[in-house]
C-alpha cells in the first residue's frame, strides 16, 4: 500500500467555530480533517456536550469525536471584551460557522452583516433547525423535531408495515446531514470566493437536509403509484438475520439458482421487477424458507457466490472488527486528556490530499492565549486587560 499523501486540501483557511452540540462541530470537524485551522470558540468551561456519554475519567468521546483536530478558545460572550476579541478575530478569518438560534448572533453583535463589513470575504455559514427565514424561524428545532415534522418519521413507519405510530429513534441523522451539507455549501462559496474576491452568506436547515434525503417520497406524495414499493428487512437464519435484495432481473435470477429454485424463475408473481414489487413479502418469505434453515455465515456465501446482493444485520461494535474497514482505514487512534479512542474518519478519500479524523481532541480553552497571541498579536498587557474585562470569564 501507498504511504497516504501529506498535503492538507485546507491548509490555510481559518474557520471560526461558533458551534455546539453535534450539527456544526461535525461540519468544523469535516474541515479540519482536510487541514483547515478550526478554531472552536466554547463559554468558559467548555460545552455541554464535554459531558455528554459515553465518558472515560470524565471526557466524552461523543465529543471527541465531534471535534477532534480543534483549537478550543473559552470567552465569555456575554462581555464586551470577548466581543471585541472575536470581531478581530473575524477580520482574520476564512469562516465562521454558527448553529445558534436565528437572532442570537445578531444580538451578540456578530452576525453576517456585522462581520462581513468587517472582512467582506468572509463565508459565514449558519446551521439552525428551520432556517434564517420563513414562518418557523425562530422556533428551536433539534434533529427528533425535524425527523418528525420533515415526514421522515411517518415514511418509515409506512414501510415497516407493522406500526401505526412512529418508533422511537435516537440516531440524529438530521444534524449529520446538516454538517455535511454545511461542509459542501461552504466549500462552495469557498470556491466562488476564490473566482469573485468575496465571501457570502451560507444557509442550512436541518429540515431542508432531511427532505432531501425523501427524494421518492415527495415524488410519490405528488403522483401516487400504483404499486407498492419495494421494502426492505429482515429474513431469519438459524442464528441471526439477514438482508437479501435481489432487485434486478439478474439478481433475482441468481437468486433462485442460489436457494436451488430454479424454477422460480418462470413464476409470473416474480417475473419482472414491478410484479416483484407488488409480490415482495411473498419472495421473501421463499427465501426465508431456504435461510431459516442454516446459518447467516452459510447463507451469505452461498448469495455472495451468485453474486446476489446481500449482508448480515450487525452490530454497530461489529464495524469495530470488520475486516473490509480496517483494511481500508475507515477508523482511526483519536488521543484526548486521558487516552484514546476509536474514532470514524470522514467517509471519503483523497488521491492528492489527507482525509483523516486528526488528533488530540482539544480541552476546553486550552489554546485560548495562543491562538490570541498569534492571530491578534497580542501581548501580555493585553491579554490581561482581556481577562479583566471578563472576557475568558470569572476568574
Amino acid at each position: 500500500m501507498t504511504a497516504p499523501p501529506q498535503t492538507d486540501a485546507l491548509a490555510g483557511i481559518r474557520v471560526l467555530d461558533f458551534t455546539s452540540m453535534i450539527a456544526g462541530p461535525y461540519a468544523g470537524r469535516l474541515m479540519a480533517d482536510v487541514g483547515a485551522e478550526v478554531i472552536k470558540i466554547e463559554p468558559p468551561g467548555g460545552e455541554d456536550m464535554r459531558q455528554r456519554a459515553p465518558l472515560r475519567e470524565g471526557h466524552s468521546t461523543y465529543f471527541g469525536q465531534l471535534n477532534a483536530g480543534k483549537k478550543s478558545i473559552a470567552l465569555d460572550m456575554k462581555t464586551p471584551a470577548a466581543i471585541a476579541l472575536l470581531k478581530r478575530m473575524a477580520a482574520e478569518a476564512d469562516v465562521v460557522l454558527e448553529n445558534f438560534r436565528p437572532g442570537v448572533m445578531a444580538r451578540l453583535g456578530l452576525d453576517y452583516d456585522t462581520l462581513s463589513a468587517i472582512n467582506p470575504r468572509l463565508v459565514y455559514c449558519s446551521i439552525s433547525g428551520h432556517g434564517q427565514s420563513g414562518p418557523k424561524a425562530d422556533q428551536p428545532a433539534y434533529a427528533p423535531i425535524v425527523h418528525a415534522s420533515s415526514g421522515f418519521d411517518r415514511a418509515l413507519m409506512r414501510y415497516a408495515g407493522d406500526r401505526d405510530q412512529p418508533a422511537a429513534g435516537a440516531v440524529f441523522i438530521a444534524d449529520i446531514l446538516g454538517g455535511i451539507y454545511a461542509m459542501s455549501g461552504i466549500q462552495t462559496a469557498l470556491l466562488q470566493r476564490a473566482r469573485s474576491g468575496l465571501g457570502q452568506r451560507v444557509d442550512v436547515a436541518l429540515t431542508d437536509c432531511m427532505l432531501n434525503l425523501l427524494v421518492y417520497e415527495l415524488q410519490a406524495a405528488q403522483l401516487p403509484p400504483a404499486g407498492a414499493r419495494f421494502t426492505y428487512g429482515p429474513v431469519r437464519a438459524c442464528d441471526g438475520d439477514l438482508i437479501v435484495t435481489p432487485i434486478t432481473d439478474r439478481n433475482y435470477a441468481a437468486l433462485c439458482e442460489a436457494i436451488g429454485r430454479p424454477a422460480l424463475k418462470a413464476d409470473e408473481r416474480f417475473a419482472r421487477v414491478a410484479m416483484r414489487s407488488r409480490n415482495w413479502r411473498h419472495l421473501m418469505n421463499i427465501v426465508e424458507e431456504w435461510s431459516s434453515g442454516q446459518s447467516v455465515a452459510a447463507c451469505l456465501a452461498a448469495l455472495a457466490a451468485a453474486g446476489v446482493p446481500s449482508a448480515r444485520y450487525n452490530e454497530p461494535a461489529d464495524a469495530l472488527t470488520d475486516a473490509h474497514l480496517l483494511a481500508r482505514g475507515t477508523f482511526t487512534r483519536v488521543r484526548d486528556a486521558v487516552g484514546e479512542f476509536t474514532g470514524v474518519n470522514p467517509p471519503y478519500r483523497l488521491s492528492g490530499a489527507r482525509a483523516d479524523l486528526r488528533s488530540p481532541v482539544p480541552q476546553a480553552g486550552e489554546h485560548t492565549e495562543e491562538v490570541l497571541q498569534q492571530l491578534l498579536g497580542l501581548g501580555a498587557h493585553e491579554l490581561r486587560e482581556a481577562r479583566a474585562g471578563g472576557a475568558f470569564g470569572a476568574q
